[in-house]
């Protein structure tokens, strides 16, 4: 297991004073970068090896969003290794050891040179130590399609959208959907299934579905091929 603790930031807040999802995610992926770089297979020892850990599905449960200037903790531990794929747990702790967020998520690794999912070595495994998964409600990586959508209007992707594998970062797909939604709404769980990478240049044409109990989006090329399925639950 790894943790590191922190305190909530101004740049991390709403309107509301309290944190963000997009804030929220990116202290998981700070999570198990850190954790990564702790244990020795961090990013330059993967870029040597040409290899890279893709996140390819994410279930987050949000309990609160902690407030401007809390302290917080935290965590994440790999769950299991198969084949060629990684499931990771994350936590957020308050002051008081409470969870306010926490998340299952499904990793692929990528042989960078043929840009494809490939067994790793002992050695990109055997330095971390899998624990039991957090007892917390588990939904299946199936996200289900909605039945009808709304076009959205297209955008460009941005410099400030590309993380240090050249492809547009986790997060942003999540800050790109919040955009498409008209309303604001408060998020209590997040689900993504990462179908394929886009790049610098690339149009992003989201497709918009409001329904009872979720929210989903769409985040497709020109062709309609899909980079990104969303979906929010309030």
């Amino acid at each position: 297991m790894y943790e590191f603790s922190s305190r909530v930031r101004y740049s991390e807040i709403d309107h509301r004073g309290t944190m963000t999802l997009p804030a929220l995610i990116n202290y998981f992926q700070d999570a198990s970068t850190f954790h990564s770089e702790e244990v020795g297979m961090g990013m330059k020892i993967l870029k040597e090896h040409k290899k890279a850990w893709v996140l390819t599905y994410w279930q987050v449960i949000v309990e609160r969003y902690p407030a401007l200037g809390e302290s917080i903790v935290i965590g994440t531990f790999p769950t299991e290794f198969k084949g060629l794929y990684g499931t990771r747990n994350f936590y957020m702790k308050d002051s008081q050891g409470k969870f306010a967020a926490y998340a299952n998520s499904i990793w692929a690794f990528m042989d960078l040179e043929k840009g494809r999912p490939t067994r790793p070595d002992s050695e990109h495994i055997s330095a971390y130590k899998t624990e039991p998964p957090l007892d917390m409600p588990y939904e299946g990586r199936k996200i289900r399609m909605p039945e009808s959508c709304k076009k959205a209007e297209p955008f460009p992707v941005r410099k400030y959208h590309i993380d240090t594998n050249e492809h547009v970062n986790n997060c942003q797909y999540v800050q790109m959907a919040l955009e498409v939604i008209p309303r604001e709404i408060r998020v209590r769980q997040l689900r993504v299934d990462y179908k394929k990478s886009a790049v610098l240049g690339d149009m992003i044409c989201p497709n918009l579905s409001c329904e009872t109990d979720r929210t989903v989006v769409e985040l497709c090329d020109a062709g309609g091929n899909m980079y990104a399925l969303v979906e929010f639950k309030e």
